[in-house]
């Protein structure tokens, strides 16, 4: 790395530090929230030219003709566009993306980049809910800009539990990944936790600086409170159904209870994968 870029990467993670993050977070969802048609053409035109979205796959191919920002970010796609793994036994991408890393939980502690790890009691925020996956399995995919910003089901299951955890929101990528001990479990998330028939499952979503908001199909558009907000629910979902959304995208961590699964060998950090492609298998 040259001198240059040395500076560049310090500069950067200085300013992850002195950016008042939740501000320019609420300011930027205000914006990607309008319906104001100059104000969201703007914003929908720019972005779609800078990340070289593909409409050919959405919906509605007309990026302009979405109400806001918001509506084209989370554009639904076209039937057939991402076909979900059949097998009874094949866990599947939650997301579009790429895998920052997955493997094995090792005593409670998470792989998050070279000399980085952070706990699975970080993480979720509640120890007890966090016991059974001490020694598991776990992946992170990471969702940029240009994804699809949907979460997906990776294994059938009831949905039990919610957790929002009030958090930091430090941009989430390989240079803070790298320089920002415990990135995943110091953002904001929503923890949800499930039943399967494997035993307990969690997909995490986490925050990430601009990111305008987090949905779940159980609890709506997430709602910043300040403080642990815990919901019981009792809702089923197969395999592939919709989860939750990013109102501007960031992170989705799959954990899962010890000798239950495991990842298929072919995927490793930097991998790319898509929604409903199998990631793993059942034991």
């Amino acid at each position: 790395m040259s001198l240059t870029d040395q500076l560049k990467k310090q500069l950067f993670l200085q300013a992850q530090h002195l950016v008042p993050q939740h501000q320019l977070s609420r300011v930027v969802g205000k914006v990607a929230a309008s319906e104001n048609p100059i104000v969201k053409n703007i914003a929908i035109q720019a972005f779609k030219s800078k990340y070289k979205i593909d409409m050919s796959i959405a919906q509605q191919k007309n990026a302009l003709a979405y109400k806001s920002f918001n509506e084209f970010f989370t554009r639904g796609l076209q039937n057939g566009v991402r076909e979900v793994d059949a097998a009874l036994n094949s866990i599947v991408s939650p997301a579009d993306g790429m895998i920052s890393q997955l493997g094995d939980i090792v005593e409670g502690q998470v792989f998050q980049a070279k000399g980085q790890h952070f706990s699975v009691d970080q993480l979720i925020a509640d120890p007890q809910l966090a016991a059974p996956f001490q020694n598991g399995q776990f992946a992170t995919v990471y969702l940029s800009p240009k994804d699809y910003h949907r979460v997906h089901m990776p294994f059938a299951g009831t949905l039990t539990e919610t957790l929002y955890v009030p958090g930091e929101l430090f941009s989430v990528n390989q240079v803070t990944a790298e320089n920002v001990p415990g990135l995943f479990a110091r953002n904001e998330r929503m923890v949800c936790l499930f039943d399967t028939e494997i035993g307990r499952m969690a997909v995490v979503l986490v925050g990430a600086m601009i990111v305008a908001g987090i949905e779940t199909v159980a609890t709506g558009k997430v709602k910043p409170t300040g403080r642990l907000e815990l919901q019981q629910h009792h809702m089923t979902l197969n395999k592939g159904d919709e989860l939750g959304r990013f109102y501007l995208g960031s992170t989705a961590v799959v954990l899962f209870e010890p000798n239950t699964m495991r990842w298929d060998e072919a995927f490793k950090a930097e991998s790319m994968v898509k929604m409903g492609e199998r990631m793993g298998v059942l034991l």
